[in-house]
This record gives structure tokens, C-alpha cells and sequence, in this order.
């Protein structure tokens, strides 16, 4: 199966054209309508150097915000109040730490100054947000992602303390089930996730899911 090239022109091939793997295309840019555009198809890019590669695997791993699952001893460090979590308070911080933050098996991280700039405009149009993790007045953790209609795309978590990526993601799940979100998407499988409910899907019916979604593009964080 080819890979497809990526011109200046913004259209991506169908992501049932995808390889075994999920890659679909390389090449084109990061540009906010582009991001915009692949997100809503399913597609999101993820790279260590370029060119650009842009991805749809099947299955793909996703939560259900009402199917989230919650340990005995999280629940315990969200009632303690150990941590203080936030919402688009320091979109920079949560960027910085996730580029900052070791990665198992890898070597440095895919969030070059490229990709943080991105989703930095993603943010400022009011798509990309991060959610934020402090203990004692200090980032600890936290994640971010693209929100786009009752849909959430997650991209990136790092942790400085123990279980604080899990408690800013947990709190955000449930404040996800309040606001009707449907799903949110995972990418790709990881046990941290997987603990707390993600499962995989096949790409059809994660499509089906966005495809059901009407996307406002409009400025203001939501």
C-alpha cells in the first residue's frame, strides 16, 4: 500500500489507504486549517524529525467518557485533594513538559518547536487545550488536546509526581461526561490508559462517532 505525498493543497487520501500500521501520508505542514482538517477525518500527525507523517490506525484506542474506571486508591488521592487540578491555565507549561518528559523505549520526543508552535495556535483559536496538574504551587502533570464539537482528541501527558497525569486526566473525564463529550480519543494503546477504561475500537465505528459530530469553526475557548 503507498504512502501518499502531501502537497500544499489541503486534502488528505482516504484513510482506508492507510498501511498495516496506520501510516497514511507524509509531507504537508501543521498548519491550523490542516490540523483542523485531519482531525475531523480521523488523521493526526506524529513524527521524531521530518517529514511530516500523518496517521489512522485501526483499531483505534479510545475512551468512552462514561466507562471510566477509577481504582480504589485514586479515588483516595482525588478525595485527599492532593493535587490541584486546572483548565487552560498554562497551555505553555503542559506543552514545555511534555516535550521535557522521558519516554519509554524512545529516544527525545516527537513535540519538536514545530509541533509546540501548532498546537500553541491551535490553542490561541481556541481548539487545543491543557489541562493541568499543580501540588505545592508547581506543575507536576498534566496533558493536552484538540477539542473539536463534543469530541476529544488527546495528544500528549507528562508526570513529575506520582499518579498526577492520571488524576488531571480523571478529572477531566468527568467533567467530559457533564459536557456531553462522546469520545476520546487515545490514538494508540498504553497500559496508563488502558487501566482507566480505554479500550480499542475498529476505525469505522471511531468514524462513524466524529462523522456524527458537528464541527464549529469558530474562535473562543469552549
Amino acid at each position: 500500500m503507498p504512502v501518499f505525498y502531501l502537497t500544499e493543497e489541503l486534502i488528505f487520501p482516504p484513510v482506508n489507504l492507510a498501511d498495516e500500521d496506520g501510516l497514511l501520508a507524509y509531507g504537508g505542514d501543521l498548519s491550523v486549517e490542516r490540523l483542523l482538517l485531519a482531525y475531523q477525518e480521523g488523521i493526526f500527525p506524529w513524527y521524531n524529525e521530518p517529514p511530516i507523517l500523518w496517521w489512522s490506525p485501526d483499531p483505534r484506542f479510545v475512551l468512552f467518557p462514561d466507562e471510566l474506571k477509577l481504582s480504589a486508591s485514586m479515588k483516595q488521592v482525588l478525595k485527599k485533594g492532593i493535587f490541584e487540578i486546572t483548565f487552560d491555565k498554562d497551555f505553555a507549561g503542559v506543552i514545555a513538559g511534555c516535550r521535557e518528559s522521558p519516554r519509554k523505549g524512545q529516544d527525545g520526543t516527537w513535540i519538536t518547536e514545530e509541533v509546540a508552535d501548532a498546537y500553541t495556535a491551535l490553542h490561541n483559536e481556541g481548539y487545543a487545550h491543557s489541562v493541568e496538574c499543580w501540588q505545592g504551587g508547581d506543575l507536576v502533570g498534566g496533558f493536552y488536546g484538540v477539542m473539536l464539537g463534543n469530541c476529544f482528541f488527546g495528544e500528549s501527558m507528562f508526570a513529575k509526581a506520582t499518579n498526577a497525569s492520571k488524576a488531571a486526566f480523571v478529572t477531566f473525564v468527568q467533567r467530559a461526561a457533564v459536557l456531553g463529550v462522546k469520545v476520546i480519543d487515545c490514538q494508540v494503546y498504553t497500559e496508563h490508559l488502558a487501566s482507566l477504561g480505554a479500550k480499542f475500537i475498529t476505525r469505522e465505528e471511531f468514524l462513524g462517532i466524529i462523522n456524527e459530530n458537528h464541527f464549529q469553526r469558530k474562535k473562543g475557548r469552549k
